[in-house]
C-alpha cells in the first residue's frame, strides 16, 4: 500500500508524456508559424530565400500574402513555399510577414532575417594629381566643393567652425564659429542653406549659404550621434559612428529610415565623413585611413581605397595627436570631375584619381 500513490504518479506522468509525444508527432497545434527561414537566420544578399509556413493540416487556406518590410513579394492560394529574391534588398535586419486568410479568420505571422554580403570590395588604386595647402588648425569633419571653393566644417568644442576655403591657398574666404558648447561635425549645402551636425549635442544647425548666419536648429530623433553628412539630391545621408547611414528628409530634417553597411567581413563600423558621387556613397572609415564606396540602395561596400600613404607623418606633437588626426574629408568637384581628400589638421589637401588598375 505504501507504494500505491507513487505508482499512480508515475503512471500519470507516463500518460502525459505519451500524449505530448502523440501531439508532436501528429501536429495537433492550432497555430501557424514559420517553418523556413528560422528566426534571425542570416543569408547573403543575392541568394534566394525559401519562405514556408508550418500550417495545421486541417486548415483550409484561401490566400497567403507574403511581405518583406511591409511590401508584398508573393501571394499563394495554397501552402506551397515561395521564394524571396534578395538581390536589391537593403542589408541588415529584414522583417518577413505572412498574412494568412483561412475560412473565417486572418492570421498575421512575422519573422526576421539578417542579410549580409559575401562580396569582397574591389581594391582601388589612387593616382596623386595635385597637392594643395590645408590649414593645420582645422580639425576637419565635413568637406565638400561648392561653387568653385571648398566648404569645410571643423570640430572640437570652442574651436569648431564653418567656412568657405580657397582651394589654391588653403585660406578661409568667409568663416563663422559655432557656439562654444558645440562640437562641429559633418556639413553639406542644400539649396540656399548649409546644414551642420554636432557630435554629441543631438542638434543640427542650419546656416544661410551666403552669409553663414545661423538660421535654425533641429533635434536628432533615433540616431545616436552626428558624424558625416551629404546630400544625394533628394535626401540627406548622415553617419553616426556605427555602420548605419540615416536617411533624412532634406526639408524637415526628420529621420525616415536608415541603411546598414556591410562588406564580406561583416558590419563596417565607424563610418565618418561622407560624399555622394555619381550615384555612389563614399565614406571615410574613422581611424583606418581608407575610403569605402557604398551602394546606397543595398549598403554593400563595392570598393575601397587604402590612402594610408597620404597620411601625414612626423607633423604632430605626440602620439595622441597623430592617432586622432586621421584621414577625414572627401570633396568632389562635379564640374571638373576632381576628387579631393584631406585629414584632421593635415598640412595638405590632395587631388587624387581612383581606378581599379
Amino acid at each position: 500500500m505504501r507504494f500505491g500513490p507513487m505508482r499512480r504518479i508515475i503512471t500519470f506522468l507516463s500518460l502525459c508524456a505519451t500524449l505530448f509525444q502523440f501531439a508532436c508527432n501528429n501536429k495537433v497545434a492550432s497555430y501557424i508559424t514559420f517553418k523556413d527561414p528560422l528566426q534571425g537566420q542570416s543569408f547573403h544578399s543575392g541568394k534566394p530565400v525559401k519562405v514556408e509556413l508550418d500550417i495545421p493540416e486541417k486548415t483550409e487556406i484561401q490566400m497567403i500574402s507574403y511581405l518583406v518590410d511591409g511590401k508584398q513579394f508573393a501571394q499563394k492560394a495554397n501552402k506551397e513555399f515561395v521564394t524571396l529574391d534578395t538581390q536589391n534588398l537593403p542589408l541588415g535586419y529584414r522583417m518577413l510577414t505572412a498574412i494568412v486568410k483561412s475560412e473565417d479568420k486572418i492570421d498575421t505571422i512575422t519573422n526576421n532575417i539578417i542579410l549580409t554580403t559575401d562580396k569582397k570590395p574591389i581594391k582601388l588604386k589612387y593616382t596623386l594629381v595635385n597637392t594643395f595647402p590645408h590649414d593645420t588648425s582645422s580639425y576637419t569633419q565635413g568637406l565638400s566643393f561648392v561653387d568653385g571653393k571648398l566648404l569645410e566644417s571643423t570640430g572640437r568644442k570652442g574651436q569648431s567652425q564653418l567656412k568657405y576655403v580657397d582651394l589654391r591657398t588653403g585660406r578661409a574666404i568667409k568663416a563663422v564659429s559655432l557656439k562654444p558648447e558645440y562640437f562641429g561635425e559633418g556639413s553639406t549645402k542644400v539649396g540656399n542653406q548649409i546644414i551642420v551636425l554636432t557630435w554629441q549635442e543631438n542638434v543640427g544647425i542650419v546656416y544661410d549659404a551666403v552669409t553663414l548666419e545661423e538660421k535654425a536648429t533641429f533635434p536628432y530623433q533615433n540616431s545616436r550621434e552626428g558624424w558625416g553628412l551629404t546630400y544625394d539630391g533628394k535626401q540627406l545621408l548622415r553617419s553616426d559612428g556605427t555602420n548605419r547611414i540615416w536617411l533624412m528628409n532634406a526639408g524637415t530634417f526628420k529621420e525616415e529610415g536608415f541603411l546598414e553597411v556591410y562588406d564580406h567581413k561583416g558590419a563596417v563600423e565607424r563610418l565618418n565623413e561622407l560624399e555622394y558621387i555619381n550615384g555612389k556613397l563614399y565614406a571615410n572609415v574613422y581611424g583606418a585611413d581608407k575610403i569605402v564606396v557604398i551602394d546606397p540602395k543595398t549598403g554593400i561596400v563595392e570598393a575601397e581605397a587604402d590612402l594610408s600613404k597620404l597620411a601625414q607623418k612626423n607633423t604632430f606633437k605626440d602620439d595622441y595627436e597623430a592617432g586622432n588626426n586621421v584621414l577625414n574629408g572627401i570633396a568632389y568637384d562635379s564640374v571638373n570631375k576632381r576628387l579631393f581628400v584631406t585629414g584632421k589638421k593635415w598640412a595638405n589637401l590632395y587631388e587624387i584619381k581612383l581606378s581599379e588598375k
